[in-house]
């Protein structure tokens, strides 16, 4: 029963990071393909969604360090496949890999699908949880303000540093 519990928690850190990511790829393309704005914002949009989710994913990694130390070990990871593939998510520092922004959208689904396959077995539970759906959707909602934060934060560095360039 610890294993299994400390394996959810995971996931449900694996989820709390990434899960919100395509929902807000899609309103971002959304957004810049709907409104007139100039071919250059539009690819520094796309751009900065590959670097925010990088962000996210180094947040992650502060996460895993964090809880490693001190006295802990690789052992106590859970999902250790899980894990790694969301630390994956630092590569998308290198800007050749942050060009493609459909593979960071692709990483992501993959973490999604935990919430969904989640969703989905209360969905189809004899005797379904509503509090596992209330948590799971508290979780969703703290991934989306997780990823539009680091999306702004970035969004926003980027134009402090571009006004600090012309001056």
């Amino acid at each position: 029963m610890d294993n299994s519990f400390f394996a959810y928690i995971q996931e449900l850190e694996l989820i709390a990071f990434f899960s919100g990511f395509p929902l807000i790829y899609v309103v971002i393309l959304f957004a810049s393909g709907c409104f007139n704005l100039k071919q250059d914002f539009k690819d520094r949009l796309k751009q900065l969604l590959s670097f925010g989710y990088a962000l996210v994913g180094t947040l992650y990694l502060g996460l895993i360090v964090r809880n490693l130390y001190p006295g802990y070990s690789l052992e106590t990871i859970q999902n250790p496949y899980l894990t790694g593939w969301g630390i994956l998510a630092v590569f998308f520092w290198i800007p050749a890999l942050s060009k493609k922004t459909m593979i960071s959208l692709m990483h992501s689904l993959v973490i999604f699908s935990l919430l969904v396959k989640n969703q989905l077995m209360q969905l189809i539970s004899n005797s379904p949880d509503i509090n596992m759906v209330r948590n799971n959707m508290k979780i969703y909602n703290i991934s989306l303000i997780l990823n539009l934060g680091t999306f702004s934060c970035l969004l926003l560095l980027t134009f402090v540093l571009n006004n600090f360039k012309k001056r």
